[in-house]
């Protein structure tokens, strides 16, 4: 079954703008037929958008996948690891989500205090928590909202700039999971692992032929940063891998130097998402 599909999606479960309610009506809107939310760290946004989906009567105009992005690292490379399908009821599942939460809010309330030693800048961590929604993943983009609310910068590109990254006297890096236990975890749940965005990576190919032997079946080549040079490569890499392909438009915000939603925008092949259910029958046979 070929549909137009989106496969990376964010929320304000994470740190993404729009609501699941808002993400399923404009994903109709623009034509998909069957996206996955891909929150970081957490699976919240599923089934507020099912919800939706039923009272508003969308059942035959799209289908929603269970995703998630977990935030992983591995020898100081943050490597993002997709999961779709997998049983969210799973106790190493559960445990690595809230694994990856208690890391959030530590490194959240560590941040603070050493802006406030170092910088001057107060901050209480309920500042951060309720720039998100109730339950979902703090980020980068909370606090440096945060920053900015509180008047240590006149925006938030200058928070980014002067504190949240890894350089700055007051970030403090997440302590957070490998991508082989993500991969691994993601896989004996019944999902289908893919590492993102690969380009973002200079290590990509020997980290990907390695997680193979955790479970790894896919390779998001399809992304809004990937060249057409940069798909096929990553494309003709799965193939000769024996992986999936897979895509999204990494949807967190609407463009706004041009006024664009640019959800499904990605000119992701409808036969993706053909190949992402036969991989997953494929995995439940195994």
């Amino acid at each position: 079954m070929k549909r137009k599909t989106d496969l990376h999606i964010h929320t304000y479960f994470s740190d993404g703008v729009f609501s699941p309610e808002r993400i399923v009506d404009t994903a109709v809107d623009v034509g998909l037929e069957a996206i996955a939310i891909t929150d970081h760290d957490n699976v919240l946004a599923y089934d507020v958008a099912q919800n939706h989906i039923k009272e508003k009567g969308l059942e035959d105009k799209i289908e929603i996948i269970r995703g998630i992005e977990v935030n992983t690292l591995y020898k100081n490379n943050e490597v993002h690891i997709l999961g779709y399908f997998m049983n969210t009821k799973d106790k190493n599942f559960q445990e690595l989500i809230k694994n990856q939460q208690q890391a959030r809010i530590k490194q959240t309330k560590e941040i603070i205090t050493l802006l406030s030693k170092k910088e001057g800048i107060k901050i209480k961590f309920e500042d951060i928590k309720k720039l998100v929604a109730e339950g979902g993943s703090i980020g980068r983009p909370h606090i440096a909202k945060a920053i900015t609310n509180a008047g240590g910068t006149n925006n938030i590109m200058d928070a980014y700039a002067k504190y949240i990254h890894d350089d700055s006297p007051v970030y403090v890096q997440r302590k957070t999971v490998t991508p082989f236990d993500a991969v691994e975890i993601i896989y004996d749940a019944g999902g289908i692992p893919v590492i993102a965005h690969p380009h973002d990576l200079d290590i990509a190919e020997p980290l990907i032929k390695e997680l193979m032997n955790y479970g790894l079946r896919g390779i998001e080549a399809y992304h809004r940063k990937h060249s057409p040079a940069c798909v096929e490569y990553f494309s003709s890499m799965a193939e000769e891998l024996g992986l999936i392909v897979t895509g999204g438009s990494d949807f967190h915000t609407p463009n706004i130097m041009n006024g664009q939603i640019i959800l499904g925008k990605n000119f992701i092949p409808e036969w993706v998402y053909e190949k992402l259910l036969e991989e997953k029958k494929r995995i439940d046979m195994a």
